[in-house]
């Protein structure tokens, strides 16, 4: 129904000519492609056909790690049953053309590009005489397009001539060359994609993935900046932007710094208008980012080992984190901390509603009353407000003692238990360091 819905509006707005069209799910036969074709699908996706072809026997134990065919799991004997062979993904699709090309002789086609959009040879059947079935409407699914109407992508986009990270590259020469210092200034635009990503590639070319001294590449931008601000990021380089930025920012970002600020002079809240778009900081592996406004949905999901601290969230934030610190200055959507096994986020709670939307199947929340906390909360503070400018950390930062309490600490159950482990060693390890010292004095 939705590529249905997609041809016709893309056509109906005269933009079909320009974009590709690519479908997905429960795609398993040549039949299942040659229907998606003639709805205007020209790209196939294929997910768990493929894993069933690889042997997967679908017990949804894949975020277990007990994947008993070994597809899903880092246990080297449950990965030692895994018997998928690229043969027989390629068995499969090969199974699947030929079927396509069966149902493409049928209808007339000598090739895919033929029957793209073709919705008129589609046709409901009414011999079907299921009760649900005979009560639906096909009528606009299988609408007929105009006579005159363009029905796939026959004008491919120009590659762009200049990557934006291109352009940097000598600039940051002497850099990499003699160590010294570098501050570029730029505007940038949403569609400046992956901004930082080829330049943080260079740098882990030439110094490894330990990168560059802090700082010693910065990049102040301005503008919107389009997605994957900073993905990959690399340590020794640092990204401000004053404005906003897309989707992914600092996607797998892995050591450098990721700072976005409103444009001085705005008349309105920051903490209550979105800066980013959504999931930023996915996969993100280490570093820091500090965003001074509202980020979109996932936020942080899969972050392992980055620092983050943001006004506000959408859904789903710090889904299935394994590392990392977040805080959140502000409110935060559904479903927080979904599958969440490591690392620590920090909420500031002022409507004290958030235990109604965080996910407690495996975190706890508990109140920030120890001097560790106080004092990793109270120093991300300081650097939010050092780097950004933030109003509302300053007016945090500067009632501390009445605004600590309305913080709430997400900790995975799990996690915990590790960290009280970790703790009672260096316990008996300090005692005994002690007692040692104590015999030989």
């Amino acid at each position: 129904m939705g590529l249905a819905e997609t041809q016709q509006a893309l056509i109906a707005n005269g933009l079909r000519d320009r974009i590709v069209v690519q479908t997905d799910g429960q795609l398993k036969t040549g039949r299942d492609l040659a229907v998606a074709a003639l709805l205007g699908a020209e790209e196939y996706g294929f997910g768990t056909a493929l894993l069933i072809a690889l042997g997967c026997c679908m017990d949804r134990k894949c975020h277990l790690d007990t994947c008993p065919m070994g597809l899903a799991t880092q246990n080297p004997e449950l990965r030692a049953r895994f018997e998928g062979k690229p043969e027989h993904i390629i068995n499969f699709l090969r199974f699947i053309a030929q079927e396509l090309r069966e149902y493409m002789a049928l209808l007339g086609f000598k090739t895919v590009d033929e029957m793209v959009g073709r919705v008129e040879r589609l046709e409901f059947n009414p011999e079907i005489k299921a009760e649900k079935i005979s009560k639906l409407d096909f009528s606009k699914l299988l609408a007929p397009l105009p006579s005159d109407a363009v029905r796939r992508c026959v004008v491919r986009q120009e590659k762009e001539k200049t990557h934006f990270d291109e352009a940097l590259l000598p600039m940051i020469e002497n850099t990499l060359k003699t160590g010294l210092k570098t501050t570029l200034s730029s505007a940038v635009r949403n569609t400046d994609r992956t901004v930082g990503a080829g330049l943080s590639g260079e740098i882990v070319r030439r110094f490894g993935a330990q990168g560059l001294p802090e700082d010693s590449i910065t990049l102040e931008l301005t503008g919107s900046a389009g997605q994957s601000l900073g993905a990959f990021l690399a340590p020794g380089v640092t990204i401000r932007i004053n404005g906003d930025a897309n989707d992914y920012v600092g996607k797998g970002l892995s050591g450098g710094r990721i700072i976005i600020r409103h444009p001085p002079g705005v008349d309105y809240r920051p903490q209550e208008n979105v800066i980013i778009g959504n999931v930023a900081l996915y996969g993100a592996t280490g570093g820091e980012a500090y965003f001074c406004g509202v980020a979109g949905e996932r936020f942080a999901v899969r972050n392992s080992g980055a620092t983050a601290v943001v006004e506000g969230v959408g859904d789903h934030c710090c889904e299935y984190m394994t590392g990392g610190t977040v805080v959140i200055l502000g409110t935060a959507g559904y479903n927080f901390a979904a599958g969440m096994s490591g690392g620590i986020a920090y909420v500031y709670d002022e409507t004290e509603i958030f235990q109604t939307r965080c996910n407690l199947d495996s975190v706890d929340l508990e109140n920030v009353w120890s001097k560790d906390d106080k004092e990793v909360l109270h120093a991300l503070l300081e650097k939010h407000y050092l780097y950004t400018g933030s109003a509302h950390a300053k007016e945090i930062l500067d009632n501390w003692e009445n605004r600590f309490p309305l913080f709430v600490k997400v900790v995975p159950i799990e996690y915990r238990k590790v960290l009280d482990r970790m703790k009672r060693s260096e316990g008996r390890n300090a005692e005994a360091i002690s007692a040692t010292e104590e015999v030989y004095v």
